[in-house]
């Protein structure tokens, strides 16, 4: 079984050790001590299995979303900020109301711990009395969490200083120029080259392990992302001078060709509704471990590493609501969009918006059939409670903010489980992926054809049984989302929207693409028609949600802050700055980032 960070007693043994060790940051101002070489020289680093217990440790980066009041991975699109959800507040970031932070914020001395314990290793795993062959794997690992921690530090600040030894503040290490970011992407392009060199194809890896193949996933994400950031922030004070980001694009085209060619056992699933196996049914398993389209997953089980929440909230909204800009952008069943296609039915009834449209818009919210969407499976004897309308009343993280309610995540069956009980996976890598990202840098490199297009998006459509994309026919679309692109672009990113709908990736794609301005500037979400429900719902409910002038639900038109739609500043708020403090305390970090 795939069972990630699932080792109460193993978890035991390594912060002991690590702790006793100083590996890791177990104590207030871990990073102010120099390490502790005589220990770890002649005590630690002798096995393999002391630096797989040491690498076991870097597994806790991945996000998990415990708690109260979220859904995992299906409302980051909501949390993060875009425009395919929004929540029962809006976004303050989004509104350009973030402010230049005296201290902390992101980039305080204990936020660069994992990466002080992932030089900490590189630089000793030498020691080890083993074979290469024996602890590669694990050097891999810690290659990997490099890119995994410094992607995260770009995506936020851009220009980074770039630290390959174990860090020790006194040294003046922090004090280091930031560096540009394409110089950064080399570097962990080089680390990733390494890992995948080194980790073991999914068949030999061991289980709940990064392997090869999330590696070079992984490696064509930060690709993607750079090449496309690059080439459509070009001449702005966000590009990188002299360079249009091709060679990122055309190493993720490449990655993703070998993991393709050599998928090493991953593929996409297979559906067959008339079988029970729907698109849904990929988001709300508690076992992934015989799926060939999950790559990577955390795994809960209660009494182990505890549950999570999610299933109190996926009957109900959990605060958080699909938009109309989303909805809008799925095909009809012709594989024509809603503005030229003859079958799409309007939006009156949430029934009327997806009739004869791409099945995962069905797939991926609610809708009042009244016989497929179960909101809790009954026990034996009860019957199931089956949805009747979007909750538009009791507390916020119990609401549905537009009328469109996510239902991708949402398993019946959880539904009966207590609080803090939930055991639906998080997927974390997903094959859907790689071809996407196949698709996209080829489009943007001018290399898709029919035949790339067969190999990628056309496998995602034909799965569920929509039209194929035909490269040299692609539908008139008189609401082209990104007009000035070409018609193919956008029928790339119209499927990528559409298949990672909800699952927080969303507002990483508009910063790439420099879209903010386009698509969330002046942006004043809408919802669904809220006179669908006059007499279903009680009206003292539906108060709180205001309309526009053709009925939508534009649940911010009442909020000041919000009167002009969102106000994010294009030439500021792509990068978060640094705080005061660091700025001050170490002046080779300036200059501040671009409108701070």
């Amino acid at each position: 079984m795939n069972k990630l960070l699932n080792m109460r007693n193993r978890t035991l043994f390594i912060i002991i050790t690590i702790c006793a060790f100083g590996i890791a940051g177990c104590t207030k101002g871990f990073l102010d001590r120099t390490p502790e070489t005589n220990i770890s020289d002649g005590e630690f680093w002798r096995t393999g299995n002391d630096l797989k217990l040491y690498a076991n440790n870097w597994y806790s980066v991945f996000p998990s979303y415990g708690g109260f009041g979220n859904i995992g991975i299906y409302g980051l699109d909501a949390d993060n900020g875009s425009d395919n959800m929004i929540s029962m507040g809006y976004n303050n970031a989004m509104n350009s109301e973030n402010i230049v932070p005296a201290s902390g914020g992101g980039w305080a001395i204990g936020d660069w711990n994992t990466l002080r314990n992932i030089n900490y290793f590189l630089a000793n795993y030498t020691k080890s009395t083993e074979s290469f062959d024996n602890i590669k794997p694990y050097v891999g690992e810690a290659l990997f969490f490099r890119a995994w921690f410094y992607f995260d530090k770009l995506k936020r600040f851009g220009n980074l200083p770039w630290l390959n030894a174990p860090l020790d503040p006194q040294s003046g290490q922090l004090f280091d120029t930031r560096l540009a970011r394409n110089v950064i992407v080399d570097s962990l392009m080089n680390d990733l080259d390494k890992a995948v060199e080194y980790l073991p194809t999914k068949s030999v890896a061991q289980v709940s392990r990064i392997n090869k193949q999330i590696a070079q996933l992984f490696q064509a994400r930060i690709a993607l992302f750079e090449g496309t950031w690059e080439k459509y922030h070009a001449g702005s004070p966000f590009g990188v001078t002299g360079s249009d980001g091709s060679k990122y694009l055309q190493k993720a085209a490449a990655v993703t060709d070998a993991l393709m060619a050599a998928s090493g056992g991953y593929a996409l699933e297979t559906l067959n509704p008339a079988g029970n196996m729907e698109y849904w049914q990929l988001f709300n398993r508690s076992n992934y471990s015989a799926s060939t389209e999950v790559m990577f997953w955390r795994q809960y089980i209660v009494g182990v590493n505890g549950g999570h929440n999610w299933h109190r909230y996926t009957t109900s909204g959990a605060g958080r609501g699909l938009t109309k800009d989303l909805v809008d952008a799925y095909l009809c069943t012709d594989g024509n969009p809603i503005g030229s296609s003859p079958l799409y039915q309007g939006d009156n009834t949430l029934l009327s918006v997806v009739a004869n449209r791409d099945p995962r818009l069905a797939q991926t919210m609610y809708v009042n059939d009244g016989k497929h969407y179960i909101t809790n499976s009954g026990p034996p004897g009860v019957p199931d409670v089956i949805f009747q309308a979007p909750s538009l009343n009791g507390a916020s993280e119990g609401k549905c903010a537009t009328g469109y309610q996510v239902f991708k995540g949402h398993n019946p069956l959880a539904a009966q489980q207590i609080a803090e009980q939930g055991t639906t996976g998080q997927i974390i890598f997903r094959f859907a992926e790689v071809l996407l990202i196949n698709a996209e840098a080829k489009a943007e490199l001018g290399t898709l054809t029919q035949v790339v297009a067969d190999a990628t998006i056309n496998k995602l459509r034909s799965r569920v049984g929509m039209p194929a994309l035909k490269v040299a026919a692609i539908p008139a679309d008189p609401n082209r989302e990104f007009p000035a692109l070409s018609a193919l672009i956008n029928e790339v990113r119209r499927e990528r929207r559409i298949e990672l709908a909800c699952e927080g990736y969303r507002r990483d794609d508009l910063q790439r693409w420099a879209a903010m301005g386009l698509k969330i500037t002046g942006l004043k979400p809408k919802g669904a028609k809220k006179a669908q429900w006059v007499g279903i719902i009680p009206a003292g409910d539906l108060n709180g949600y205001p309309v526009d002038d053709n009925g939508y639900i534009e649940l911010y038109k009442n909020i000041p802050a919000m009167s002009t739609g969102y106000k994010f500043k294009v030439t500021r708020d792509y990068l978060q700055p640094l705080p005061t403090s660091e700025l001050t305390l170490n002046p080779k970090l300036s200059p501040q980032n671009p409108g701070w």
